[in-house]
């Protein structure tokens, strides 16, 4: 297994992340701004064919992937350096729905996702604040997603995002602390800190947890599991 995650994630969780898969870690200079510099969100959108990537993303990740034998197709904008030039991956697509701000989706991942029902939802950084489930259930730090998912009948937990960590904002978003491969569900730190958890872990029933390590809910802008 291949896991993409931000080179700033808190060292004990890279190295938990280690004993699960072959972990490519996600650094940037001059594209973005600091904060996302890193994060998988923002330079993949994970499809059922496999990855669109951002066509501006340094040639050493490339050459990764390509080593790692990941399939992957350049979306059709570079990532920009703000918002949202920086949104055009950062959508949430599932077996059944693609599930993002449409002024803003890479045409090429929409390209991708034809055969699936397009939910728009206002917010650009989609991935970011959701988390989507099997059964088209979903966990959202957006209240806006949470409005919108409601209206499609989707099974959808709203928690307060106050209290997990993004350097250099206030906090960060539910979305972009974990990530989902098949039954487990990854959360960057640990629920016992994080003052939403025990609602979360209830909602998770049936899924493994894995805390990656011992400290609040960091958002390195999700994980994403190949």
């Amino acid at each position: 297994m291949v896991i993409i995650a931000d080179i700033k994630i808190p060292d004990e969780a890279r190295e938990q992340l280690e004993s699960y898969g072959q972990v490519i870690l996600i650094e940037t200079q001059d594209i973005t701004y600091p904060a996302v510099s890193g994060h998988p969100d923002i330079f993949f959108c994970r499809t059922n064919d496999g990855l669109v990537v951002s066509p501006n993303l340094p040639v050493y990740v490339i050459d990764e992937l390509k080593k790692q034998q990941v399939p992957f197709v350049f979306g059709e904008r570079e990532t920009g350096r703000k918002y949202p030039a920086t949104a055009g991956l950062n959508a949430v697509v599932t077996a059944d729905y693609m599930i993002h701000n449409k002024k803003y989706t890479d045409p090429l991942l929409r390209q991708q996702c034809t055969g699936k029902q397009f939910i728009h939802v206002n917010q650009g950084y989609t991935r970011c604040n959701l988390i989507p489930l099997k059964d088209n259930r979903f966990i959202t730090s957006d209240r806006g997603i949470e409005k919108v998912l409601r209206k499609h009948d989707l099974e959808v937990l709203y928690v307060d995002p106050k209290g997990i960590l993004l350097p250099g904002f206030d906090h960060g978003f539910i979305g972009g602390a974990c990530g989902v491969f098949g039954n487990i569900v990854f959360f960057i730190g640990n629920l016992n800190h994080f003052p939403e958890g025990e609602k979360v872990r209830s909602f998770l029933q049936g899924y493994q947890i894995v805390e990656l390590y011992d400290g609040p809910l960091f958002d390195g802008g999700s994980l994403v599991f190949i």
